[in-house]
């Protein structure tokens, strides 16, 4: 048995990785020509990004003069064409998002290898071979804006999202609503709704819900239509992709703060003769944590940690202390509404190691403490 459980494992490691590189990365293909037309077989296809622990992925043209790069991290690349007895073609500034494959064609003039002809111009922005219905809300995106960085408050920038009877608690301004809530687009059923983290699903560990980090995403895709096959479900899929480390330290911090002094509502003297005395309210919120990552080992071994506290409190509308507490008698005491208060810690930590040309081992640890 135990042997079976070795060679078992040994041939999940030679599995081909495409299939789950499509949950966190993107592609970049084309075709390249001559000057008069004809495909071009054999030429060398680099693409090159800080985002690749590598640095460069390089493939070959086919016999019909076809490349395709895969399983590319997010981020910006420069992509090489060379054959000798050909100029060499550069294309900057190609932006790669997960689940995006990039169309970058090339026409190679003949001329000598030192001869290098730089193409500028806006990066592909329209997918040609993917189906898929999805919005990638970038690092930039996420950093801009001002609303929560939970996933499920990601319901505010998804065209024609319907949180249905979650959606009291999903279009939260303040930011201080659940971690974890369902939405559905077009008609899907929001129970139908799958969070992945690196393509895994997270919907529940252990039984409980699993708590995200914002400080660990790199982007998140929200897949709404025409999902793949692959997904366990119909409806929508948010698929976050973790940040990587780097070949130079950086990291970033982050608190965020309120109470019920930032806070109004609409409690007026007709509400109030009518029994609504009060409203819910922020009693004290805040959220702090921050990152960092870079190299162990230049190209070869890379980290990101990080952490994060969250501290919530909010008041119960309508619902008070009782001034006779102990006996079977309720009286409300007005001076003190009651509230509920709930905390999450994480602690996590993700390791790259590209061990050859064509061999790369991720492990992710995330705790959360109680």
């Amino acid at each position: 048995m135990v042997r079976f459980a070795w060679l078992l494992f040994a041939g999940c490691l030679l599995l081909p990785a495409t299939a789950w590189a499509q949950a966190d990365s993107g592609n970049i293909a084309g075709v390249v020509r001559d000057t008069s037309g004809a495909v071009m077989p054999g030429v060398t296809v680099e693409a090159a990004s800080p985002a690749l622990i590598e640095r460069v992925r390089s493939v070959i043209t086919d016999s019909q003069g076809l490349y395709r790069i895969v399983d590319l991290r997010p981020g910006t690349y420069t992509v090489t064409f060379t054959l000798p007895g050909f100029s060499t073609v550069k294309r900057e500034g190609v932006a790669l998002t997960t689940g995006f494959t990039a169309n970058v064609n090339a026409d190679l003039k003949v001329g000598s290898l030192e001869e290098t002809i730089t193409v500028t111009g806006e990066a592909p922005v329209v997918d040609t071979q993917n189906v898929e219905q999805q919005q990638t809300l970038s690092r930039e995106i996420l950093d801009a804006i001002p609303t929560s960085k939970r996933p499920a408050q990601f319901i505010t920038l998804i065209v024609g999202a319907d949180g249905g009877a979650n959606a009291s608690t999903l279009h939260d301004v303040g930011g201080v609503g659940s971690d974890r809530a369902f939405f559905g687009v077009h008609g899907q059923r929001a129970d139908d709704m799958t969070y992945n983290f690196g393509g895994m699903d997270s919907r529940v560990f252990s039984g409980g819900g699993f708590q995200y980090n914002a400080h660990t995403f790199e982007e998140v895709v929200v897949e709404t239509a025409a999902g793949s096959a692959e997904a366990t479900t119909g409806g929508v899929q948010i698929n976050i992709i973790p940040k990587d480390g780097g070949n130079t330290f950086a990291g970033t911090m982050s608190a965020e703060l309120t109470g019920p002094k930032l806070q109004s509502d609409n409690i007026n003297d007709y509400l109030r003769t009518h029994g609504v005395a009060s409203a819910g309210a922020v009693r004290r919120y805040y959220d702090v944590g921050g990152g960092i990552g870079g190299p162990i080992s230049q190209s070869k071994l890379w980290f990101f940690a990080a952490a994060r506290y969250e501290d919530r409190s909010l008041y119960q509308a309508g619902n008070y202390y009782n001034k006779k507490q102990g006996t079977v008698f309720y009286e409300p005491d007005l001076s003190r509404p009651a509230y509920n208060h709930d905390f999450s810690k994480d602690a996590s930590l993700r390791v790259t190691w590209q061990a050859s040309q064509k061999q790369k081992f991720v492990v992710s640890f995330t705790e959360h403490p109680s």
